[in-house]
């Protein structure tokens, strides 16, 4: 099932009624796999908490085609591992994500953004606001939790913009995963021999081997820029078409925290997880057995009225607390503070610094991403009136 062309954030059609008949129903997998699919919020809540429910995904069968047997997650990669070897990343990581990191951060938020739209208003409209606002920001952000040198940033954000572009060929996204590869085990190295204070700086004095170094590395630069980049051009066109909550966040900037909230909540762009059971489990009166796969539908859960009343309705006064557009239990997103500086810091300030902003295209014309795992935008014309 996709989105409909004619309701771009709205969940596919149909799983609303599954949900509301039942929150976890039987499913057949491509592969012929019998598992189950869950779409109500406490049920999908529960899964996601509960460790007898695996993340690896050697051991998970894929629900949107028949793919066959996926290979373990590659080195560094703690989303596709359990405890305790998840766990010894996680409390590793975690503990560099401190209140003072996110003060620094912040400000350079600030900074990155100002220099962005600073960049927007000289070149006039109309551009594309994923380019130049949407992509800048967070791949930015993440080369000063990395400690990338000043100097390499700009060949940086251009492996970042291949590897993640759904419009780069496969030889294109494979080269460019290469000599990203290469340059963040040069940096580790370099990191090793001279520490820097920076996240990677501090994480090279742990027991983590180069590989798993560069490996963090990656997942970081795939988890921090894909979120946030989606979430600023997906979010700013969603805005557009909801003027009336366009206009609370331009009027009111202390809005921003609520807004950022409801807009995970409300747009879900990482839709869809998959978990396998360890050992039997029952759950809402449902034994699932070991071996079987369990299709979490975050974006049915984050429509759940049971937990948020008027669900399909964008209101960016909500207190959406609780939202899963983040995870939930040990997978939650590790930069999930951070995340919600950047997307807090850059839509209020977008708004506020082009009040005429507006869509430089007709609705239809917007080209949103083919990805079924992750919901955003290839380009988001806009422009606006020049002072």
């Amino acid at each position: 099932m996709g989105r409909a062309a004619s309701k771009p954030f709205d969940p596919p059609a149909g799983l609303d009624e599954l949900r509301e008949k039942d929150p976890l129903v039987r499913m057949r997998y491509p592969d012929g796999h019998i598992g189950w699919l869950a779409t109500g919020y406490s049920t999908v809540r529960s899964i996601f908490a509960d460790q007898r429910f695996s993340a690896r995904h050697e051991l998970v069968h894929y629900p949107l085609a028949d793919v066959g047997q996926l290979p373990p997650a590659p080195v560094g990669d703690m989303t596709g591992l359990d405890a305790p070897e998840h766990t010894r990343f996680r409390k590793l990581l975690i503990s560099k994500f401190t209140v003072r990191r996110m003060r620094e951060l912040t400000k350079r938020v600030e900074e990155i953004t100002t220099d962005c739209l600073d960049a927007m208003e000289r070149k006039g409209g109309p551009v594309d606001l994923v380019e130049a606002f949407a992509q800048p920001i967070p791949s930015l952000m993440i080369c000063e939790l990395l400690g990338v040198p000043s100097a390499d940033r700009d060949r940086f954000q251009q492996w970042a913009k291949m590897m993640t572009s759904e419009l780069s060929d496969q030889q294109a996204q494979e080269d460019a995963v290469v000599a990203f590869e290469a340059y963040m085990a040069e940096l580790v190295a370099s990191k090793r021999a001279h520490p820097t204070d920076d996240l990677l700086g501090d994480i090279t004095a742990s027991d983590l081997t180069e590989e798993e170094l560069t490996g963090v590395s990656v997942l970081l630069l795939a988890a921090g820029l894909e979120t946030v980049a989606n979430m600023l051009s997906l979010g700013t066109f969603a805005l557009f078409s909801h003027p009336e909550q366009l206009a609370a966040l331009r009027a009111d900037p202390e809005l921003a925290p609520q807004a950022v909230e409801e807009l995970m909540r409300y747009l879900t762009i990482a839709h869809t997880t998959v978990k396998a059971a360890l050992e039997d489990v029952e759950l809402d009166g449902k034994l699932i057995k070991a071996g079987d796969s369990v299709t979490i539908s975050t974006e049915a859960a984050n429509r759940d009225p049971l937990r948020f009343p008027d669900p399909d309705t964008l209101d960016l006064r909500r207190k959406a607390t609780g939202q899963l557009g983040f995870g939930h239990g040990i997978h939650q997103c590790l930069g999930q503070q951070l995340a919600r500086v950047e997307m807090q810091v850059a839509l209020p300030a977008l708004l506020n610094r082009f009040p005429t902003l507006r869509l430089a295209v007709p609705v239809g014309d917007v080209a949103h991403r083919a990805n079924p795992n992750i919901h955003g935008l290839h380009s988001l014309p806009v422009t606006w009136d020049e002072a």
